[in-house]
């Protein structure tokens, strides 16, 4: 689905990425993680079409996105969440998503046919879809689940979330975890998902890509990742040993093999 190429971003003397390569399976959900400033934005960004890459390949479904804008990446099929949702606040929940459907959809749509879209995206995500339901009725659970339903109403074939676990307690994350799981199994989107909650992250991923002052120090099965001792000494430390047992259990009961 997803190409990505000896990517490098530099902002002036300053290298964010250095020369990363991986690839996306169609179906895959690949977590990417690493300490605070190893590159993981920047790599969302890039890919995404907010900055346009120093050197580097992207491609998506055969076709070079790095430099488009983000519109352009939009409605070829890759749509993306961010850390910090940033609704229309004045609008309805369903008017947010409609938005969205009609603005980043691959092809043009009338209004009921955005927001058609629209409201499937909630019923997946599970938001209220009366055309009353106000944004500010919202914590910061729903606002994490508007910007999800926001980026699926425009249909997108790779979805990029970024953080989606963050300000929640633990049962939204369990949520929002499984809620990624079946965005993917039953919409046959295929993700990247970057997450510093370890262990919910560990649960649904398929791979995992480690990134560290951007460069990509390791990549594989969780329990492999989380084995490499390069990630933990730049990474995991002390939870290093909880969230390699984690992962060797998880191996186990899916019989080293994952959905």
């Amino acid at each position: 689905m997803l190409t990505v190429s000896g990517l490098t971003k530099k902002f002036g003397g300053f290298t964010a990425v250095n020369g990363i390569s991986f690839e996306l399976a169609r179906g895959e959900i690949l977590g990417l993680i690493g300490p605070n400033g190893s590159g993981k934005s920047t790599t969302f960004n890039v890919i995404a079409g907010l900055y346009a890459p120093t050197a580097g390949s992207v491609k998506l479904d055969g076709r070079e996105i790095g430099g488009r804008s983000p519109n352009e990446i939009c409605k070829l099929g890759l749509a993306r969440t961010f850390q910090i949702p940033r609704p229309f606040r004045k609008l309805s929940i369903l008017e947010n998503a409609t938005l969205a459907a009609y603005y980043g959809s691959s092809e043009p749509l009338s209004r009921a046919q955005a927001q058609e879209h629209a409201l499937e995206a909630l019923d997946l995500i599970g938001l209220p879809k009366d055309p009353a339901a106000r944004v500010d009725g919202l914590g910061a659970a729903g606002l994490k689940k508007l910007e999800m339903a926001r980026a699926l109403a425009t249909r997108p074939k790779v979805l990029l979330a970024d953080e989606s676990l963050g300000g929640l307690d633990e049962a939204e994350m369990e949520q929002a975890a499984q809620m990624l799981k079946r965005i993917r199994d039953e919409k046959g989107v295929t993700i990247i998902w970057v997450e510093h909650i370890m262990g919910v992250l560990m649960k649904v991923i398929d791979r995992c890509l480690v990134l560290d002052h951007g460069e990509l120090i390791a990549q594989g099965k969780p329990h492999e990742v989380t084995h490499d001792p390069r990630v933990v000494e730049v990474y995991l430390g002390t939870d290093a040993h909880a969230v390699q047992q984690q992962t060797k259990a998880l191996a186990e009961g899916s019989g080293g093999q994952r959905a």
